[in-house]
């Protein structure tokens, strides 16, 4: 399968790419980026433009079996509508174009836990993290799964753009993999993302929202229909 990714260079990105890489029966891997990856590999391939919607100028985007959406940012500092510029404004205008060139791939997107699919708690970034949900499950994808991951555990070099996630990180990291040993449903690897999302692809799921414990789950999916 040939797999498009967007926010290869954030940390959950990073870690996406790299197991698509990994994966026997992904046979390429496009990656929408604005600035280059030091990563060089037969699969990849890197589209560098500052407008992320150019792509979709040429009929190739009706290749791919699946969009993984990595894109984010963090809502510190930003006014909702900053943020929703971002984080629903470009979210949705990338999954249209997809839509009108391809509406039978699969569309994952990264979220976070505690997203508020009311779209009218009080906490910004999960109301317009919620609304950026639901419009995609309305858009008309034949598969499209929302990703809810709570603390996650970077490896393999994976590691945030964000400067205070980076120290927390850097601070957290000689625990981490403690904590993932004892309480395994409560914390996700980038490994676990990747391994997810791809499971979702070949297998299915009826949930379309995933937790933390169903991402956990999925990621060590076999062939059964979860």
């Amino acid at each position: 399968m040939d797999i498009l990714i967007y926010g290869a260079t954030g940390m959950v990105g990073q870690g996406v790419l790299l197991e698509c890489l990994r994966a026997d029966d992904v046979k390429s891997v496009t990656v929408i980026v604005r600035s280059p990856l030091a990563e060089s590999h037969p699969k990849l391939r890197q589209i560098v433009t500052v407008d992320l919607l150019s792509p979709f100028t040429t009929n190739e985007m009706s290749q791919y079996a699946a969009c993984f959406f990595c894109l984010g940012v963090s809502s510190a500092g930003m006014t909702e509508a900053q943020y929703s510029k971002i984080t629903y404004d470009l979210t949705l205008d990338v999954a249209s174009k997809l839509y009108q060139v391809n509406p039978a791939m699969a569309f994952i997107y990264v979220s976070g836990a505690g997203t508020d699919s009311s779209e009218q708690g009080k906490s910004m970034w999960a109301r317009v993290k919620g609304k950026t949900e639901n419009a995609l499950l309305a858009k008309g994808f034949a598969s499209a799964w929302m990703f809810r991951p709570g603390m996650i555990q970077p490896l393999n070099g994976a590691r945030s753009k964000t400067t205070r996630y980076r120290v927390l990180y850097q601070i957290l990291s000689p625990v981490l993999p403690l904590l993932k040993r004892l309480f395994p449903r409560a914390i996700l690897t980038t490994e676990d993302i990747g391994k997810a999302m791809l499971n979702l692809v070949r297998y299915g799921n009826q949930k379309a929202i995933l937790e933390t414990e169903d991402i956990g789950r999925m990621a060590h999916s076999s062939l059964r229909r979860m």
